[in-house]
């Protein structure tokens, strides 16, 4: 059965895709890319030969059909996605069509925004003894999200929350965070072009969030992370995993009493 190669390009840096993904973007002879997200200097890793789409302007079908155009003349298609294809890539309706056509695909993994993100302010989103959970969603806005997972039901469990595609939507944000129980001085991190060289890293508080926003112009390309693991002074707590405690015994080390 013919194939396409989904590839996941990483959150903006060109250094981020992986191993795996940046050897066949440069043996694809097709490349095509959202030029909007993906960075070109990646891109200018492909081939001399390699056909460059960019895709920011084309619908569904358009790109579907360009696709199998390609694949039905024997080319190796490689379709750049930014971040990971699995995060709001909408690759499933992609490959929905291209079942239609009897061209199958294999998913390449790439560094998520989210991650990408985290890493920029020096974060961990999963704290010992304060959250070990972490929720990626976004915020309702003109696309609708299922009942059970309104941004104010999700904020009930009081962990880290990561936002995506919600930038616009900050007054909202803080209103059903707000209504979850969620305090006003809730550490949040946003992180515009996370990785790019233009990165734009802002820290405020739940209730501040929206005015900071604004005043700093971010709009779009925003990652916004909330809650106690964003503490910018959270390495002076005493807060510490079982991993590395010398009493806490695992398959690999035996752990020594508490007065040893």
């Amino acid at each position: 059965m013919k194939k396409i190669w989904i590839i996941g390009a990483g959150p903006g840096d060109p250094d981020l895709i992986t191993v795996k993904g940046l050897k066949l973007l440069k043996e694809a002879d097709v490349v095509m890319y959202t030029d909007s997200l993906v960075s070109e200097t990646l891109v200018a890793e492909a081939k001399e030969t390699a056909e460059i789409i960019r895709t920011a302007g084309m619908h569904l079908e358009e790109m579907v059909d360009c696709i199998v155009e390609r694949v039905n003349a024997d080319k190796k298609v490689v379709r750049l996605h930014t971040g990971d294809p699995a995060m709001y890539g909408a690759t499933m309706e992609q490959v929905a069509l291209l079942k239609q056509h009897d061209i199958s695909y294999e998913v390449v993994p790439g560094v998520s925004s989210v991650f990408a993100s985290a890493a920029a302010v020096g974060a961990e989103l999963t704290i010992p003894d304060l959250t070990q959970t972490l929720i990626l969603t976004r915020a309702e806005g003109r696309t609708p999200v299922p009942k059970r997972e309104k941004l104010q039901a999700l904020a009930s469990h009081h962990c880290t929350i990561a936002m995506f595609l919600s930038a616009t939507l900050t007054k909202k944000i803080t209103k059903e965070l707000q209504a979850a129980g969620w305090a006003d001085d809730t550490p949040v991190a946003v992180i515009q072009r996370a990785s790019w060289p233009d990165q734009k890293i802002v820290r405020t508080t739940l209730v501040e969030l929206d005015e900071a926003m604004r005043v700093n112009g971010i709009r779009k390309h925003a990652m916004i992370l909330a809650g106690w693991a964003l503490d910018p002074h959270i390495h002076e707590k005493k807060y510490r995993s079982k991993l590395y405690d010398k009493t806490f015994t695992h398959g690999f080390r035996k752990g020594v009493k508490a007065n040893d």
